[in-house]
This record gives C-alpha cells, sequence and structure tokens, in this order.
C-alpha cells in the first residue's frame, strides 16, 4: 500500500500570487494548453510552467497529454478550502450591510 500523496503546496499558497489567480480565472472558461495560457501573460512560457504546477501541487489545476500538448484544467474542489475559512469572515460583512441599510432605511424616512 502506497504512501498517501502530500501536496507540496496548499489552496492558500497557490492562490497568493496574482498571476496564478489570474490563471484560475482563465482555465475556468474550460481545458487550455500552455501555449494559450501563455499567451495572456507578460512572461516566458517556462515561468507561466512553474506557475501552473505549483497550482498543480496545490490541486487547484489537472494536466492531461493530448498528444504532444499537455492541457491544463482547473478542479474547484481545492477552493472549498477557501470558501469554508472565508465564510467565518461573512457574519462581520453581514453585521456592515444589515447596518447600511438600517442607515439607508432611516435616511429615506426621514425625507
Amino acid at each position: 500500500m502506497g504512501e498517501p500523496q502530500v501536496k507540496k503546496h496548499d489552496v492558500f499558497q497557490a492562490i497568493a500570487d496574482p498571476s496564478r489567480r489570474r490563471m484560475l480565472k482563465l482555465l475556468a472558461d474550460g481545458e487550455m494548453p500552455i501555449t494559450t495560457i501563455s499567451g495572456h501573460f507578460p512572461m516566458s512560457r517556462t515561468a507561466v510552467s512553474k506557475h501552473l504546477r505549483i497550482l498543480s501541487e496545490a490541486g487547484l489545476v489537472k494536466e492531461r497529454k493530448v498528444g504532444r500538448e499537455n492541457r491544463f484544467r482547473l478542479d474547484p474542489e481545492p477552493l472549498s478550502e477557501l470558501q469554508q475559512w472565508y465564510s467565518y469572515f461573512d457574519r462581520f460583512w453581514e453585521n456592515k450591510m444589515a447596518a447600511l441599510q438600517h442607515l439607508v432605511e432611516s435616511a429615506e424616512a426621514a425625507k
């Protein structure tokens, strides 16, 4: 029985870089070869490849070989970890939005 695969990068580290966040948005539209992805960034194909490797090691991107071409696609499942963390802080936004709504309604009622 093999050992469980350990991720080299966690989701938070992977999305810390703005270029990697842009790559995830780009891949949300569908699977793409590295040449297409590289065309959207002002960096070398090697640099794009390194970013994709980090996203892959965090489980956010899957790679498959089609002929001589490597294609990448988004795997959104690991993003649930972010959503769970972020949802804890939603209560702060909800309180602010409720206070703003109350303020606006009070101002309109005073007219």
